[in-house]
This record gives structure tokens, C-alpha cells and sequence, in this order.
């Protein structure tokens, strides 16, 4: 929308000789030459009646653009935080030793997963349950600084570690986290379950 007033001083007072409201349709702001462009109609607006004598008000039509572009603008990815190599590590190797902990007390406490093999080496934690209920694969990836997870269930996933709180592991296409997802895949086999009481562990 723009909303456009014309005035001129008369008399040492600023008298309305125009006052025009027009509704502009414009579509899907892809970049930011565009925003020029619509920017740039607006100052040639006011530098047309600033010529005249005229006092030209396009406020609203600039906030109307700047309101649309930022709404653009807003879902465009941001860049992963930088995260240090030696922070990484630690936070992934105390997740991962954390996780086979608990999946081993999980697996002697429960009677319907005799037979289930937990290992973990290398980074890579396996937690096979048996043919019922399948595999886990949840492994180290140092060069992505990331977490994978091979679930039976939901299938593969790769998990960003967020800093904040301690560090904890986020599925960024649903905001998920790992020990969430975990928590509700291994209940449904086992019954409660509190994968929160992990190191970095969020839900």
C-alpha cells in the first residue's frame, strides 16, 4: 500500500492540496534488486514533489517494503555457528559414552530385549535390539560436527549440536532433538524411559 500526500507551504503554513491511497501488489521479493527498485520508485516520488515545492509523505510505502522484505529475508537459512574442533569432540564423545550407558541398563533391566548387543568404538555406538525391533547406529561425524543416527524406526537423521545449556543435539528440519526422538522410539519397545538424564541430553 502507498499512501501518498501532496502538500505545499503557503503562508508559512503546509496546506493538503492531495491526499491518494494506492494498493501495489508486489509480488515475492527474491532479492534485494529488486527491493532497490521499489525503493528507489519511492525516492523518485518524493524527489518529483520536492522539485515542485510540494512536500511528498511515502513513509508508509517504505515500511510496507522494508515490513515485506524483512518477512523474506527471515526464512532464509542462517550459517551454522562456528563451533571449536576440541568442543566438538568432547561434548560428542561424552554424549555417545552416556547414551551406551543407558542403553545397557535399559537392556538388563528388560525382559523382552535378552540377546541385545550394545558397542560402542571409534565413535560409533551400535545398539542392536534383535530382529523384533532392529538396529540403532548412532555415530561421530568430525568433519560435518554432527551426530548421525541410523533409526529402524525413523530412519537416518544428522543432529547439530547447539552450544547453549551445555551442548545438546538438534535435528534441524523439525527441531527435534536426539534424546527426545530416542525417548519416544525406545518407550513404545520398553515402557518409560528418561533419555533427559544423559550427558547433553535435552527432550
Amino acid at each position: 500500500m502507498v499512501v501518498t500526500r501532496v502538500a505545499k507551504i503557503r503562508d508559512g503554513k503546509v496546506e493538503i492540496l492531495n491526499e491518494h491511497i494506492k494498493i501495489y501488489k508486489i509480488a515475492n521479493f527474491q532479492n534485494t534488486q529488486k527491493t532497490f527498485q521499489v525503493t528507489s520508485f519511492f525516492s523518485t516520488i518524493g524527489l518529483y514533489y520536492k522539485r515542485h515545492g510540494w512536500l511528498a509523505e511515502v513513509a508508509e510505502a517504505r515500511a510496507c517494503v522494508s515490513r515485506k522484505y524483512s518477512a523474506h529475508t527471515s526464512n532464509i537459512s542462517q550459517p551454522l555457528e562456528i563451533i571449536n574442533p576440541v568442543v566438538f569432540e568432547q561434548i560428542c564423545n561424552e554424549t555417545l559414552e552416556s547414551l551406551c550407558e543407558y542403553f545397557e541398563e535399559i537392556v538388563e533391566k528388560s525382559s523382552d530385549l535378552k540377546g541385545a548387543d550394545i558397542t560402542f568404538s571409534d565413535g560409533v555406538l551400535t545398539v542392536a535390539l534383535g530382529p523384533t525391533y532392529g538396529t540403532y547406529v548412532i555415530n561421530r561425524q568430525s568433519p560435518n560436527k554432527q551426530i548421525w543416527l541410523s533409526s529402524p524406526v525413523s530412519g537416518p537423521k544428522r543432529y547439530d549440536l547447539i552450544l547453549k545449556d551445555g551442548g545438546y543435539w538438534v535435528y534441524k528440519h523439525d527441531g527435534v532433538t536426539l534424546h527426545k526422538l530416542l525417548q519416544e522410539e525406545i518407550s513404545k519397545i520398553v515402557g518409560t524411559v528418561d533419555f533427559g538424564n544423559c550427558s547433553h541430553g535435552v527432550i
